[in-house]
């Protein structure tokens, strides 16, 4: 089998692996737009902040595709499918024929249309990140544009530098989708504290020099512009080919477009009426279409995804799961806020189930949560235990004892407690030898802790040292 895969970010780069670690005789030839090797899109905050090296965010090593006789056409962008003669043709002029062809172009940056935008740079990219660094070396004031997860982290990241920035957001919260207005206000307070300062409710009009325009008239001094305003699926390949695209490229329970010979994964596909934006459904999905390509599981589907939001930005910590916006008449809401200490926590349940959480501040119980969340299973009548780990029945999960082995500790790549138990007893007695046997912390990063517990806990029965 003749496969091509385009896009080669985090999830055609994980659909490459899974496919060769299932199959060694599969043809695999992958393009990727960008010159570099795929890396791990959620840390970027990290390069910015000067916390990582670019190296430190690799997903696969340098000689990783030589060495798994995978052809990689780095830096070079496909421009067309001939889906008659089932090739893709590259903007080098390589033409390259398949059996079967798989769509993981990912997002672009939403760049607003305002005047001097093009003095602004996006946050997407290594080689944004490089252009921001660079700038923000001799910048005396930033501003970033876009409250949600991305400019969040951009922001943090350049106040980490040392730079004076300021967040601009048009809506009234920060991160409206996943958050209420008290989540917004706390989280607003805890940036505030670390060197972000925050506006709401305003709305840039234009990008100078040396400043950015709010409606009113209002100039905010600004040397270095960063463009964080969300993103939008790749979709321009897969029209002009002339799939079935709507948001995204539309995609079956197989990942299957309209043409029974190209699918798509991530960002760009379209299921069941929903386009994903975070992490762990594109891996999700390149896990179901390796073992469907390879034969491993001909059974396997993709039923879609319930979402988990990590903010990555260092000193915040922040998770939003699920419907978190329903009212006190739609479900039963438990809630506990602090304000001083920057901790919001609240609990949306129906019919007894879990459907909705955030979590800001001290997260332990992210993991119990979590898992309810995932599982819809019946709550336990102590409402209080589930926001306080530790306290009452329901302190189960975040205390590797009582942990069940089904328990999923890394959403990212659905590793459970049992895996990494198995890693441990095969040898692996460290958090970055099981990350090598698991794939475990190497998302988003946040079950790191949950990981180091569970492996310190088996050393402790052990006797041994981590």
């Amino acid at each position: 089998m003749r496969l091509v895969v385009v896009g080669n970010g985090m999830a055609g780069a994980r659909l490459v692996s899974e496919v060769r670690a299932r199959d060694r005789d599969v043809k695999i030839t992958v393009f990727g737009a960008e010159a570099w090797q795929p890396y791990n899109r959620v840390l970027l905050s990290n390069v910015v902040a000067g916390t990582s090296r670019p190296d430190q965010v690799r997903l696969l090593g340098p000689r990783w595709h030589a060495e798994h006789d995978v052809t990689a056409h780095l830096g070079v962008e496909v421009v067309a499918i001939d889906r008659d003669a089932r090739t893709v043709v590259a903007a080098d002029g390589t033409r390259e024929p398949y059996d079967v062809l798989v769509l993981a172009t990912g997002s672009e940056p939403v760049i607003p249309v305002i005047p001097g935008v093009e003095r602004a740079t996006a946050f997407r990219t290594l080689d944004d990140c490089d252009r921001i660094r660079e700038a923000a070396a001799s910048a005396r004031g930033a501003v970033v544009i876009g409250g949600g997860l991305l400019g969040i982290e951009a922001a943090r990241g350049l106040a980490g530098r040392g730079v004076p920035v300021t967040l601009l957001h048009v809506r009234d919260h920060l991160m409206e989708r996943q958050l209420d207005a008290e989540a917004g206000l706390i989280l607003r307070e805890t940036l505030g504290s670390l060197g972000v300062a925050i506006r709401t409710g305003v709305t840039v009009t234009a990008v100078g020099e040396r400043h950015v325009e709010l409606a009113g008239g209002e100039l905010v001094v600004a040397d270095l512009v960063v463009v964080a305003c969300g993103v939008r699926p790749v979709v321009g390949l897969a029209h002009d080919a002339g799939l079935e695209v709507e948001r995204g490229v539309v995609v079956d329970d197989e990942l299957r477009t309209d043409d029974p010979s190209i699918f798509a994964i991530g960002e760009c596909a379209q299921h069941a009426g929903r386009v994903y934006g975070l992490v762990a459904p594109a891996w999700e999905q390149a896990s179901v279409l390796a073992d469907l390509l390879t034969g491993a599981d001909k059974g396997a589907r993709y039923r879609g995804s319930r979402l988990v939001t990590r903010l990555k930005a260092k000193s915040v910590e922040l998770a939003a799961m699920g419907e978190t916006h329903l009212t006190e008449e739609e479900a039963e809401i438990v809630r506990f806020s602090h304000r001083h200490k920057g901790t919001y926590r609240k609990l949306v349940i129906r019919d007894d189930r879990l459907v909705g959480a955030i979590l800001l501040g001290e997260t332990s119980a992210v993991g119990t949560l979590t898992q309810l969340f995932d599982r819809g299973g019946p709550l336990p009548g102590d409402r209080t235990g589930l926001l306080f780990p530790g306290v009452g029945a329901a302190a189960t999960a975040d205390n590797p004892t009582r942990m069940p082995d089904s328990a999923r500790v890394c959403q990212c790549n659905n590793v459970t407690k049992g895996q990494i138990r198995a890693c441990w007893e095969s040898g692996a007695r460290d958090v970055e030898a099981v990350a090598a046997a698991t794939r475990a912390t190497t998302g988003c990063g946040g079950c790191r802790d949950a990981v180091e517990g569970i492996v310190g806990w088996l050393c402790e029965q052990e006797g041994v040292s981590a």
